[in-house]
């Protein structure tokens, strides 16, 4: 699926806000249907009809293209060459209930990490110490991480309080935090998503998947993330036969650049778990093809980091000088260039009061704004 910042746009007029008394409003798509009454004859008709229910499979995202069966979770000690796990036939369409109490951090990846080889990292783990670590003891669980944020948030301004309850934040819940990443394939995925359809970029995907002798399934079904090829596999492919896949020169060369990073341990499950969050967008925007607002998209979308604020997002932008008590609709045909709703450092400024929770600020300032964030979280 491509990312494009204009498609996130809304084309419906923003809600009025004033700084100080008017609370921002959100359109809503749903409509209430009439309850439809059943008959005692039909109830015990459709109890005797009604199969054992069976557990569903994980859904993807964009950031995790496929479900996979949850592998043993290690700490970030651990190393990135575990002995590859394959999961069972049954596990794979079974989703555990979230953990509540696993420790997390908002300036850490709060998400669980695949290995190109089977394992899971955590930057934090239930039976590991933090001095052990070497990381700032976690100040939050998975349980209680999105309460604290909330909570942060409204004290700082509560005219944020009717838009947070109209709109519940998915990603950082028990179950948002649940989700695993598979980091290479999905910044894999990002990559040849870039500026195409998403019906092009899941052909080119399967395309790619088939120069390693994986199948893409039928009609584009997805494919169990174990059989992604691992990055030494992509780093030997040479950019002529990348092509083929229907990818760009350019594409072939950032994925497998991205590749020998991740072959040659400079880029890893660990890295991308414990490392700070100015040490991961350095790290990230190191690599070929990967822009800032890209590594920030991924780092709050998939990495489930807390304090991620991108001042280079349109919708953003839009979002605070609604939030502050600007016109968007007049500012549109003024000049400004990049930043023509809000200066960068009012931006700055602003967000600065909600850290270390500035992911979940800049949600809901999508949500203000009315920009359809499911693009992003897939």
């Amino acid at each position: 699926m491509s990312i494009r910042r204009s498609a996130r746009l809304s084309a419906r007029p923003p809600p009025a806000l004033t700084p100080v008394t008017n609370v921002p409003k959100v359109q809503h798509g749903g409509v209430s249907k009439r309850r439809k009454t059943t008959t005692a004859k039909e109830t015990k008709k459709a109890k005797k009809a009604t199969p054992i229910a069976t557990p569903s499979k994980s859904a993807p995202s964009y950031w995790s293209p496929e479900p996979s069966a949850p592998p043993a979770t290690t700490s970030a000690t651990s190393q990135d060459t575990d002995q590859k796990q394959t999961p069972t036939k049954k596990s794979r369409h079974l989703t555990p209930p979230p953990l509540l109490d696993r420790p997390v951090d908002p300036h850490r990846t709060n998400t669980t990490l695949l290995t190109p080889y089977g394992s899971a990292v955590n930057a934090y783990s239930g039976d590991t110490s933090p001095s052990k670590t070497g990381l700032p003891p976690p100040t939050a669980t998975t349980g209680t991480l999105l309460e604290q944020a909330v909570a942060h948030l409204i004290a700082i301004d509560p005219r944020l309080q009717p838009v947070i309850e109209q709109n519940p934040c998915p990603l950082f819940t028990p179950e948002g935090l649940a989700e695993q990443i598979d980091p290479f394939n999905s910044l894999v995925s990002s990559i040849i998503g870039q500026q195409v359809s998403g019906a092009a970029a899941k052909s080119i995907r399967n395309k790619f998947l088939a120069l390693f002798d994986i199948s893409g399934g039928a009609d584009g079904e997805s494919v169990p993330r174990s059989r992604f090829p691992i990055p030494q596999q992509v780093a030997r492919c040479e950019i002529s036969t990348l092509r083929t896949a229907g990818l760009s020169q350019r594409k072939a060369e950032y994925i497998q650049g991205l590749a020998e990073k991740f072959a040659n341990g400079e880029l890893s499950a660990t890295m991308l778990a414990r490392a700070s969050d100015e040490e991961l967008v350095e790290k990230l925007t190191a690599v070929r093809g990967l822009g800032r607002w890209s590594v920030e998209m991924f780092a709050c979308f998939a990495l489930k980091r807390m304090d991620v604020f991108s001042t280079g997002d349109l919708g953003v932008q839009r979002g605070c000088a609604v939030f502050v008590g600007r016109d968007v609709n007049k500012l549109k045909g003024k000049g400004g260039g990049k930043f023509k709703y809000m200066a960068k450092k009012d931006m700055l400024d602003l967000a600065a009061n909600f850290a270390p929770y500035r992911s979940l600020f800049m949600w809901y300032m999508w949500r203000i704004e009315d920009v359809d964030v499911g693009v992003l979280e897939g």
